[in-house]
Parts: C-alpha cells; sequence; structure tokens
C-alpha cells in the first residue's frame, strides 16, 4: 500500500496524542511532523508538503484556517475542531472533513478513508472556497496575514498606509516596508473597514487616516499627498468616494 505523510497541527498536546494513538492502525500513514501553532505548520506544511493535515481550527496567534490562507498550494485537510459551527462551516463547503472533540476512533478513521478517496481521485477544495465560507461578513478584516517563505508577517489594518496592486500579487506598504501578497486587489479591498480604505485609483487602495491633502495634478485628475509625503494618483471615481468619506 502507497505510504501517505500526514502533518498534525494542534496546540494541545492530548489531541495530538490521541491522533498518534489512533493512526497506529494505519501503518501507511507517515507522520512527517508535529505542530503546536500556527505558525509552526506554515513552515512545515511549506517545506514538507504533506499528503493529509490534520489541522486544528482554533489555535493562538493564527488559527487553522489562517494557516489555510497562507499555504499556496490545494491540500487535503481534515479539520479538528471543539467548535461545531467552524466544523459546519467547513464541511458545508465540502473540505474533506472534520473532527468534533471529543472524537471515537470509528469517526477518526471514516474521516481519514474518505481523505484518502479525495487523494486517490486528485479532488481537493481550493483553500480560498473554504477561507472565504467561514470569514464573517459583517466584520471588516483586522490584520492581513502575508508570507515570506517560511516567514510569516502579521500586519494590523491600521499600520498600513496603503496598497498596491501589481499583476495577480499586492504590495502592502506599512511602516515603510513593503509586503508582496498573491491576492487580487478586489478581493482584499472587500474584506477591508470601507469607513477607512478607499479604491482611490484601479491599482490603490489608499488607508484615509494616512492622507494629508489632495492636490489638483491635470484636468479632472488629482494626487493624493500621504503624511509621509508618498503620491498616489487619484482617479475621478476614486475622488468621489473620497469627498463621500471625508
Amino acid at each position: 500500500m502507497k505510504s501517505l505523510r500526514t502533518i498534525i497541527v494542534d496546540d494541545e498536546e492530548l489531541a495530538r496524542s490521541i491522533i498518534r494513538e489512533y493512526l497506529e492502525d494505519h501503518p501507511e500513514v507517515v507522520i512527517e511532523a508535529e505542530c503546536s501553532n500556527g505558525f509552526e505548520a506554515v513552515k512545515a506544511i511549506t517545506e514538507l508538503k504533506p499528503d493529509i493535515v490534520f489541522l486544528d481550527v482554533q489555535m493562538p496567534k493564527l488559527n487553522g484556517f489562517e494557516v489555510l490562507e497562507l499555504i499556496e498550494t490545494d491540500l487535503t485537510v481534515i479539520f479538528v475542531t471543539a467548535y461545531e459551527q467552524y466544523a459546519v462551516k467547513a464541511f458545508e463547503v465540502h473540505a474533506i472533513d472534520y473532527l468534533l472533540k471529543p472524537f471515537s476512533r470509528e469517526r477518526f478513521d471514516e474521516a481519514l478513508e474518505r481523505a484518502k478517496e479525495k487523494l486517490e481521485k486528485d479532488l481537493f477544495t481550493p483553500q480560498q472556497e473554504i477561507i472565504q465560507s467561514v470569514r464573517t461578513k459583517d466584520e471588516p478584516l483586522e490584520r492581513v496575514l502575508v508570507r515570506d517563505g517560511s516567514k510569516v508577517f502579521v500586519i494590523p489594518t491600521g499600520k498600513i498606509d496603503y496598497i498596491e496592486a501589481q499583476d495577480d500579487y499586492v504590495a502592502i506598504k506599512s511602516d515603510g516596508k513593503s509586503h508582496l501578497k498573491k491576492q487580487r486587489l478586489a478581493d482584499l479591498e472587500s474584506l477591508l473597514d470601507p469607513k477607512r480604505f478607499v479604491r482611490i485609483h484601479r491599482s490603490y487602495i489608499l488607508n484615509v487616516d494616512r492622507l494629508a491633502r489632495l492636490e489638483l495634478y491635470a484636468k479632472d485628475s488629482r494626487m493624493a499627498i500621504l503624511k509621509d509625503g508618498t503620491q498616489l494618483q487619484v482617479s475621478r471615481t476614486g475622488y468621489e468616494k473620497l469627498k463621500e468619506l471625508l
């Protein structure tokens, strides 16, 4: 039987030990790593590229869905959670399966078999679908996560100066640094607080708290001057949006 490589991610040692115990009945599944937090998980998954990940949803610092957001390849995931609302949301978007703590050996075996079937058929649920399904629509994003290799940067939205579109990526400008994230500008715009962030141009989203003044650049064209002296072009539509907010 073909061996399968797995990573166990849970901040509770007891939960990890139960999964280890249940996997003893499945010698074809090899445990490549165990992670006690989301940062360790991002590093391990990126470097080891496992076949299956047992992923706890509720963890400090980075939760399970934030871990998924930072992984650029689709994974076969079995969610592990003590909070049913998260498990149900993950299940609704056809994630492979979920284990609601405390779970039995039989329930574990069932979830693992479903994961194996999906692997054999190369069926994956895209990460972004899972993430979008569990994100609270009424609450704006409070932080943006960016991965650079195995490093993870957590940027509070209040510290963002502006965001610039760069093909399939966005460059997030904060504290004099630029962080590149693979995401469409429009997708990120939909998650930000519209009372604070304005799409002033097809290429720019501005944190209005950073705006010092607007200057007329040419006929029907304006320039946003930020408090640090940065100049950003403002489109006609962007100017109308700014007027409504300021």
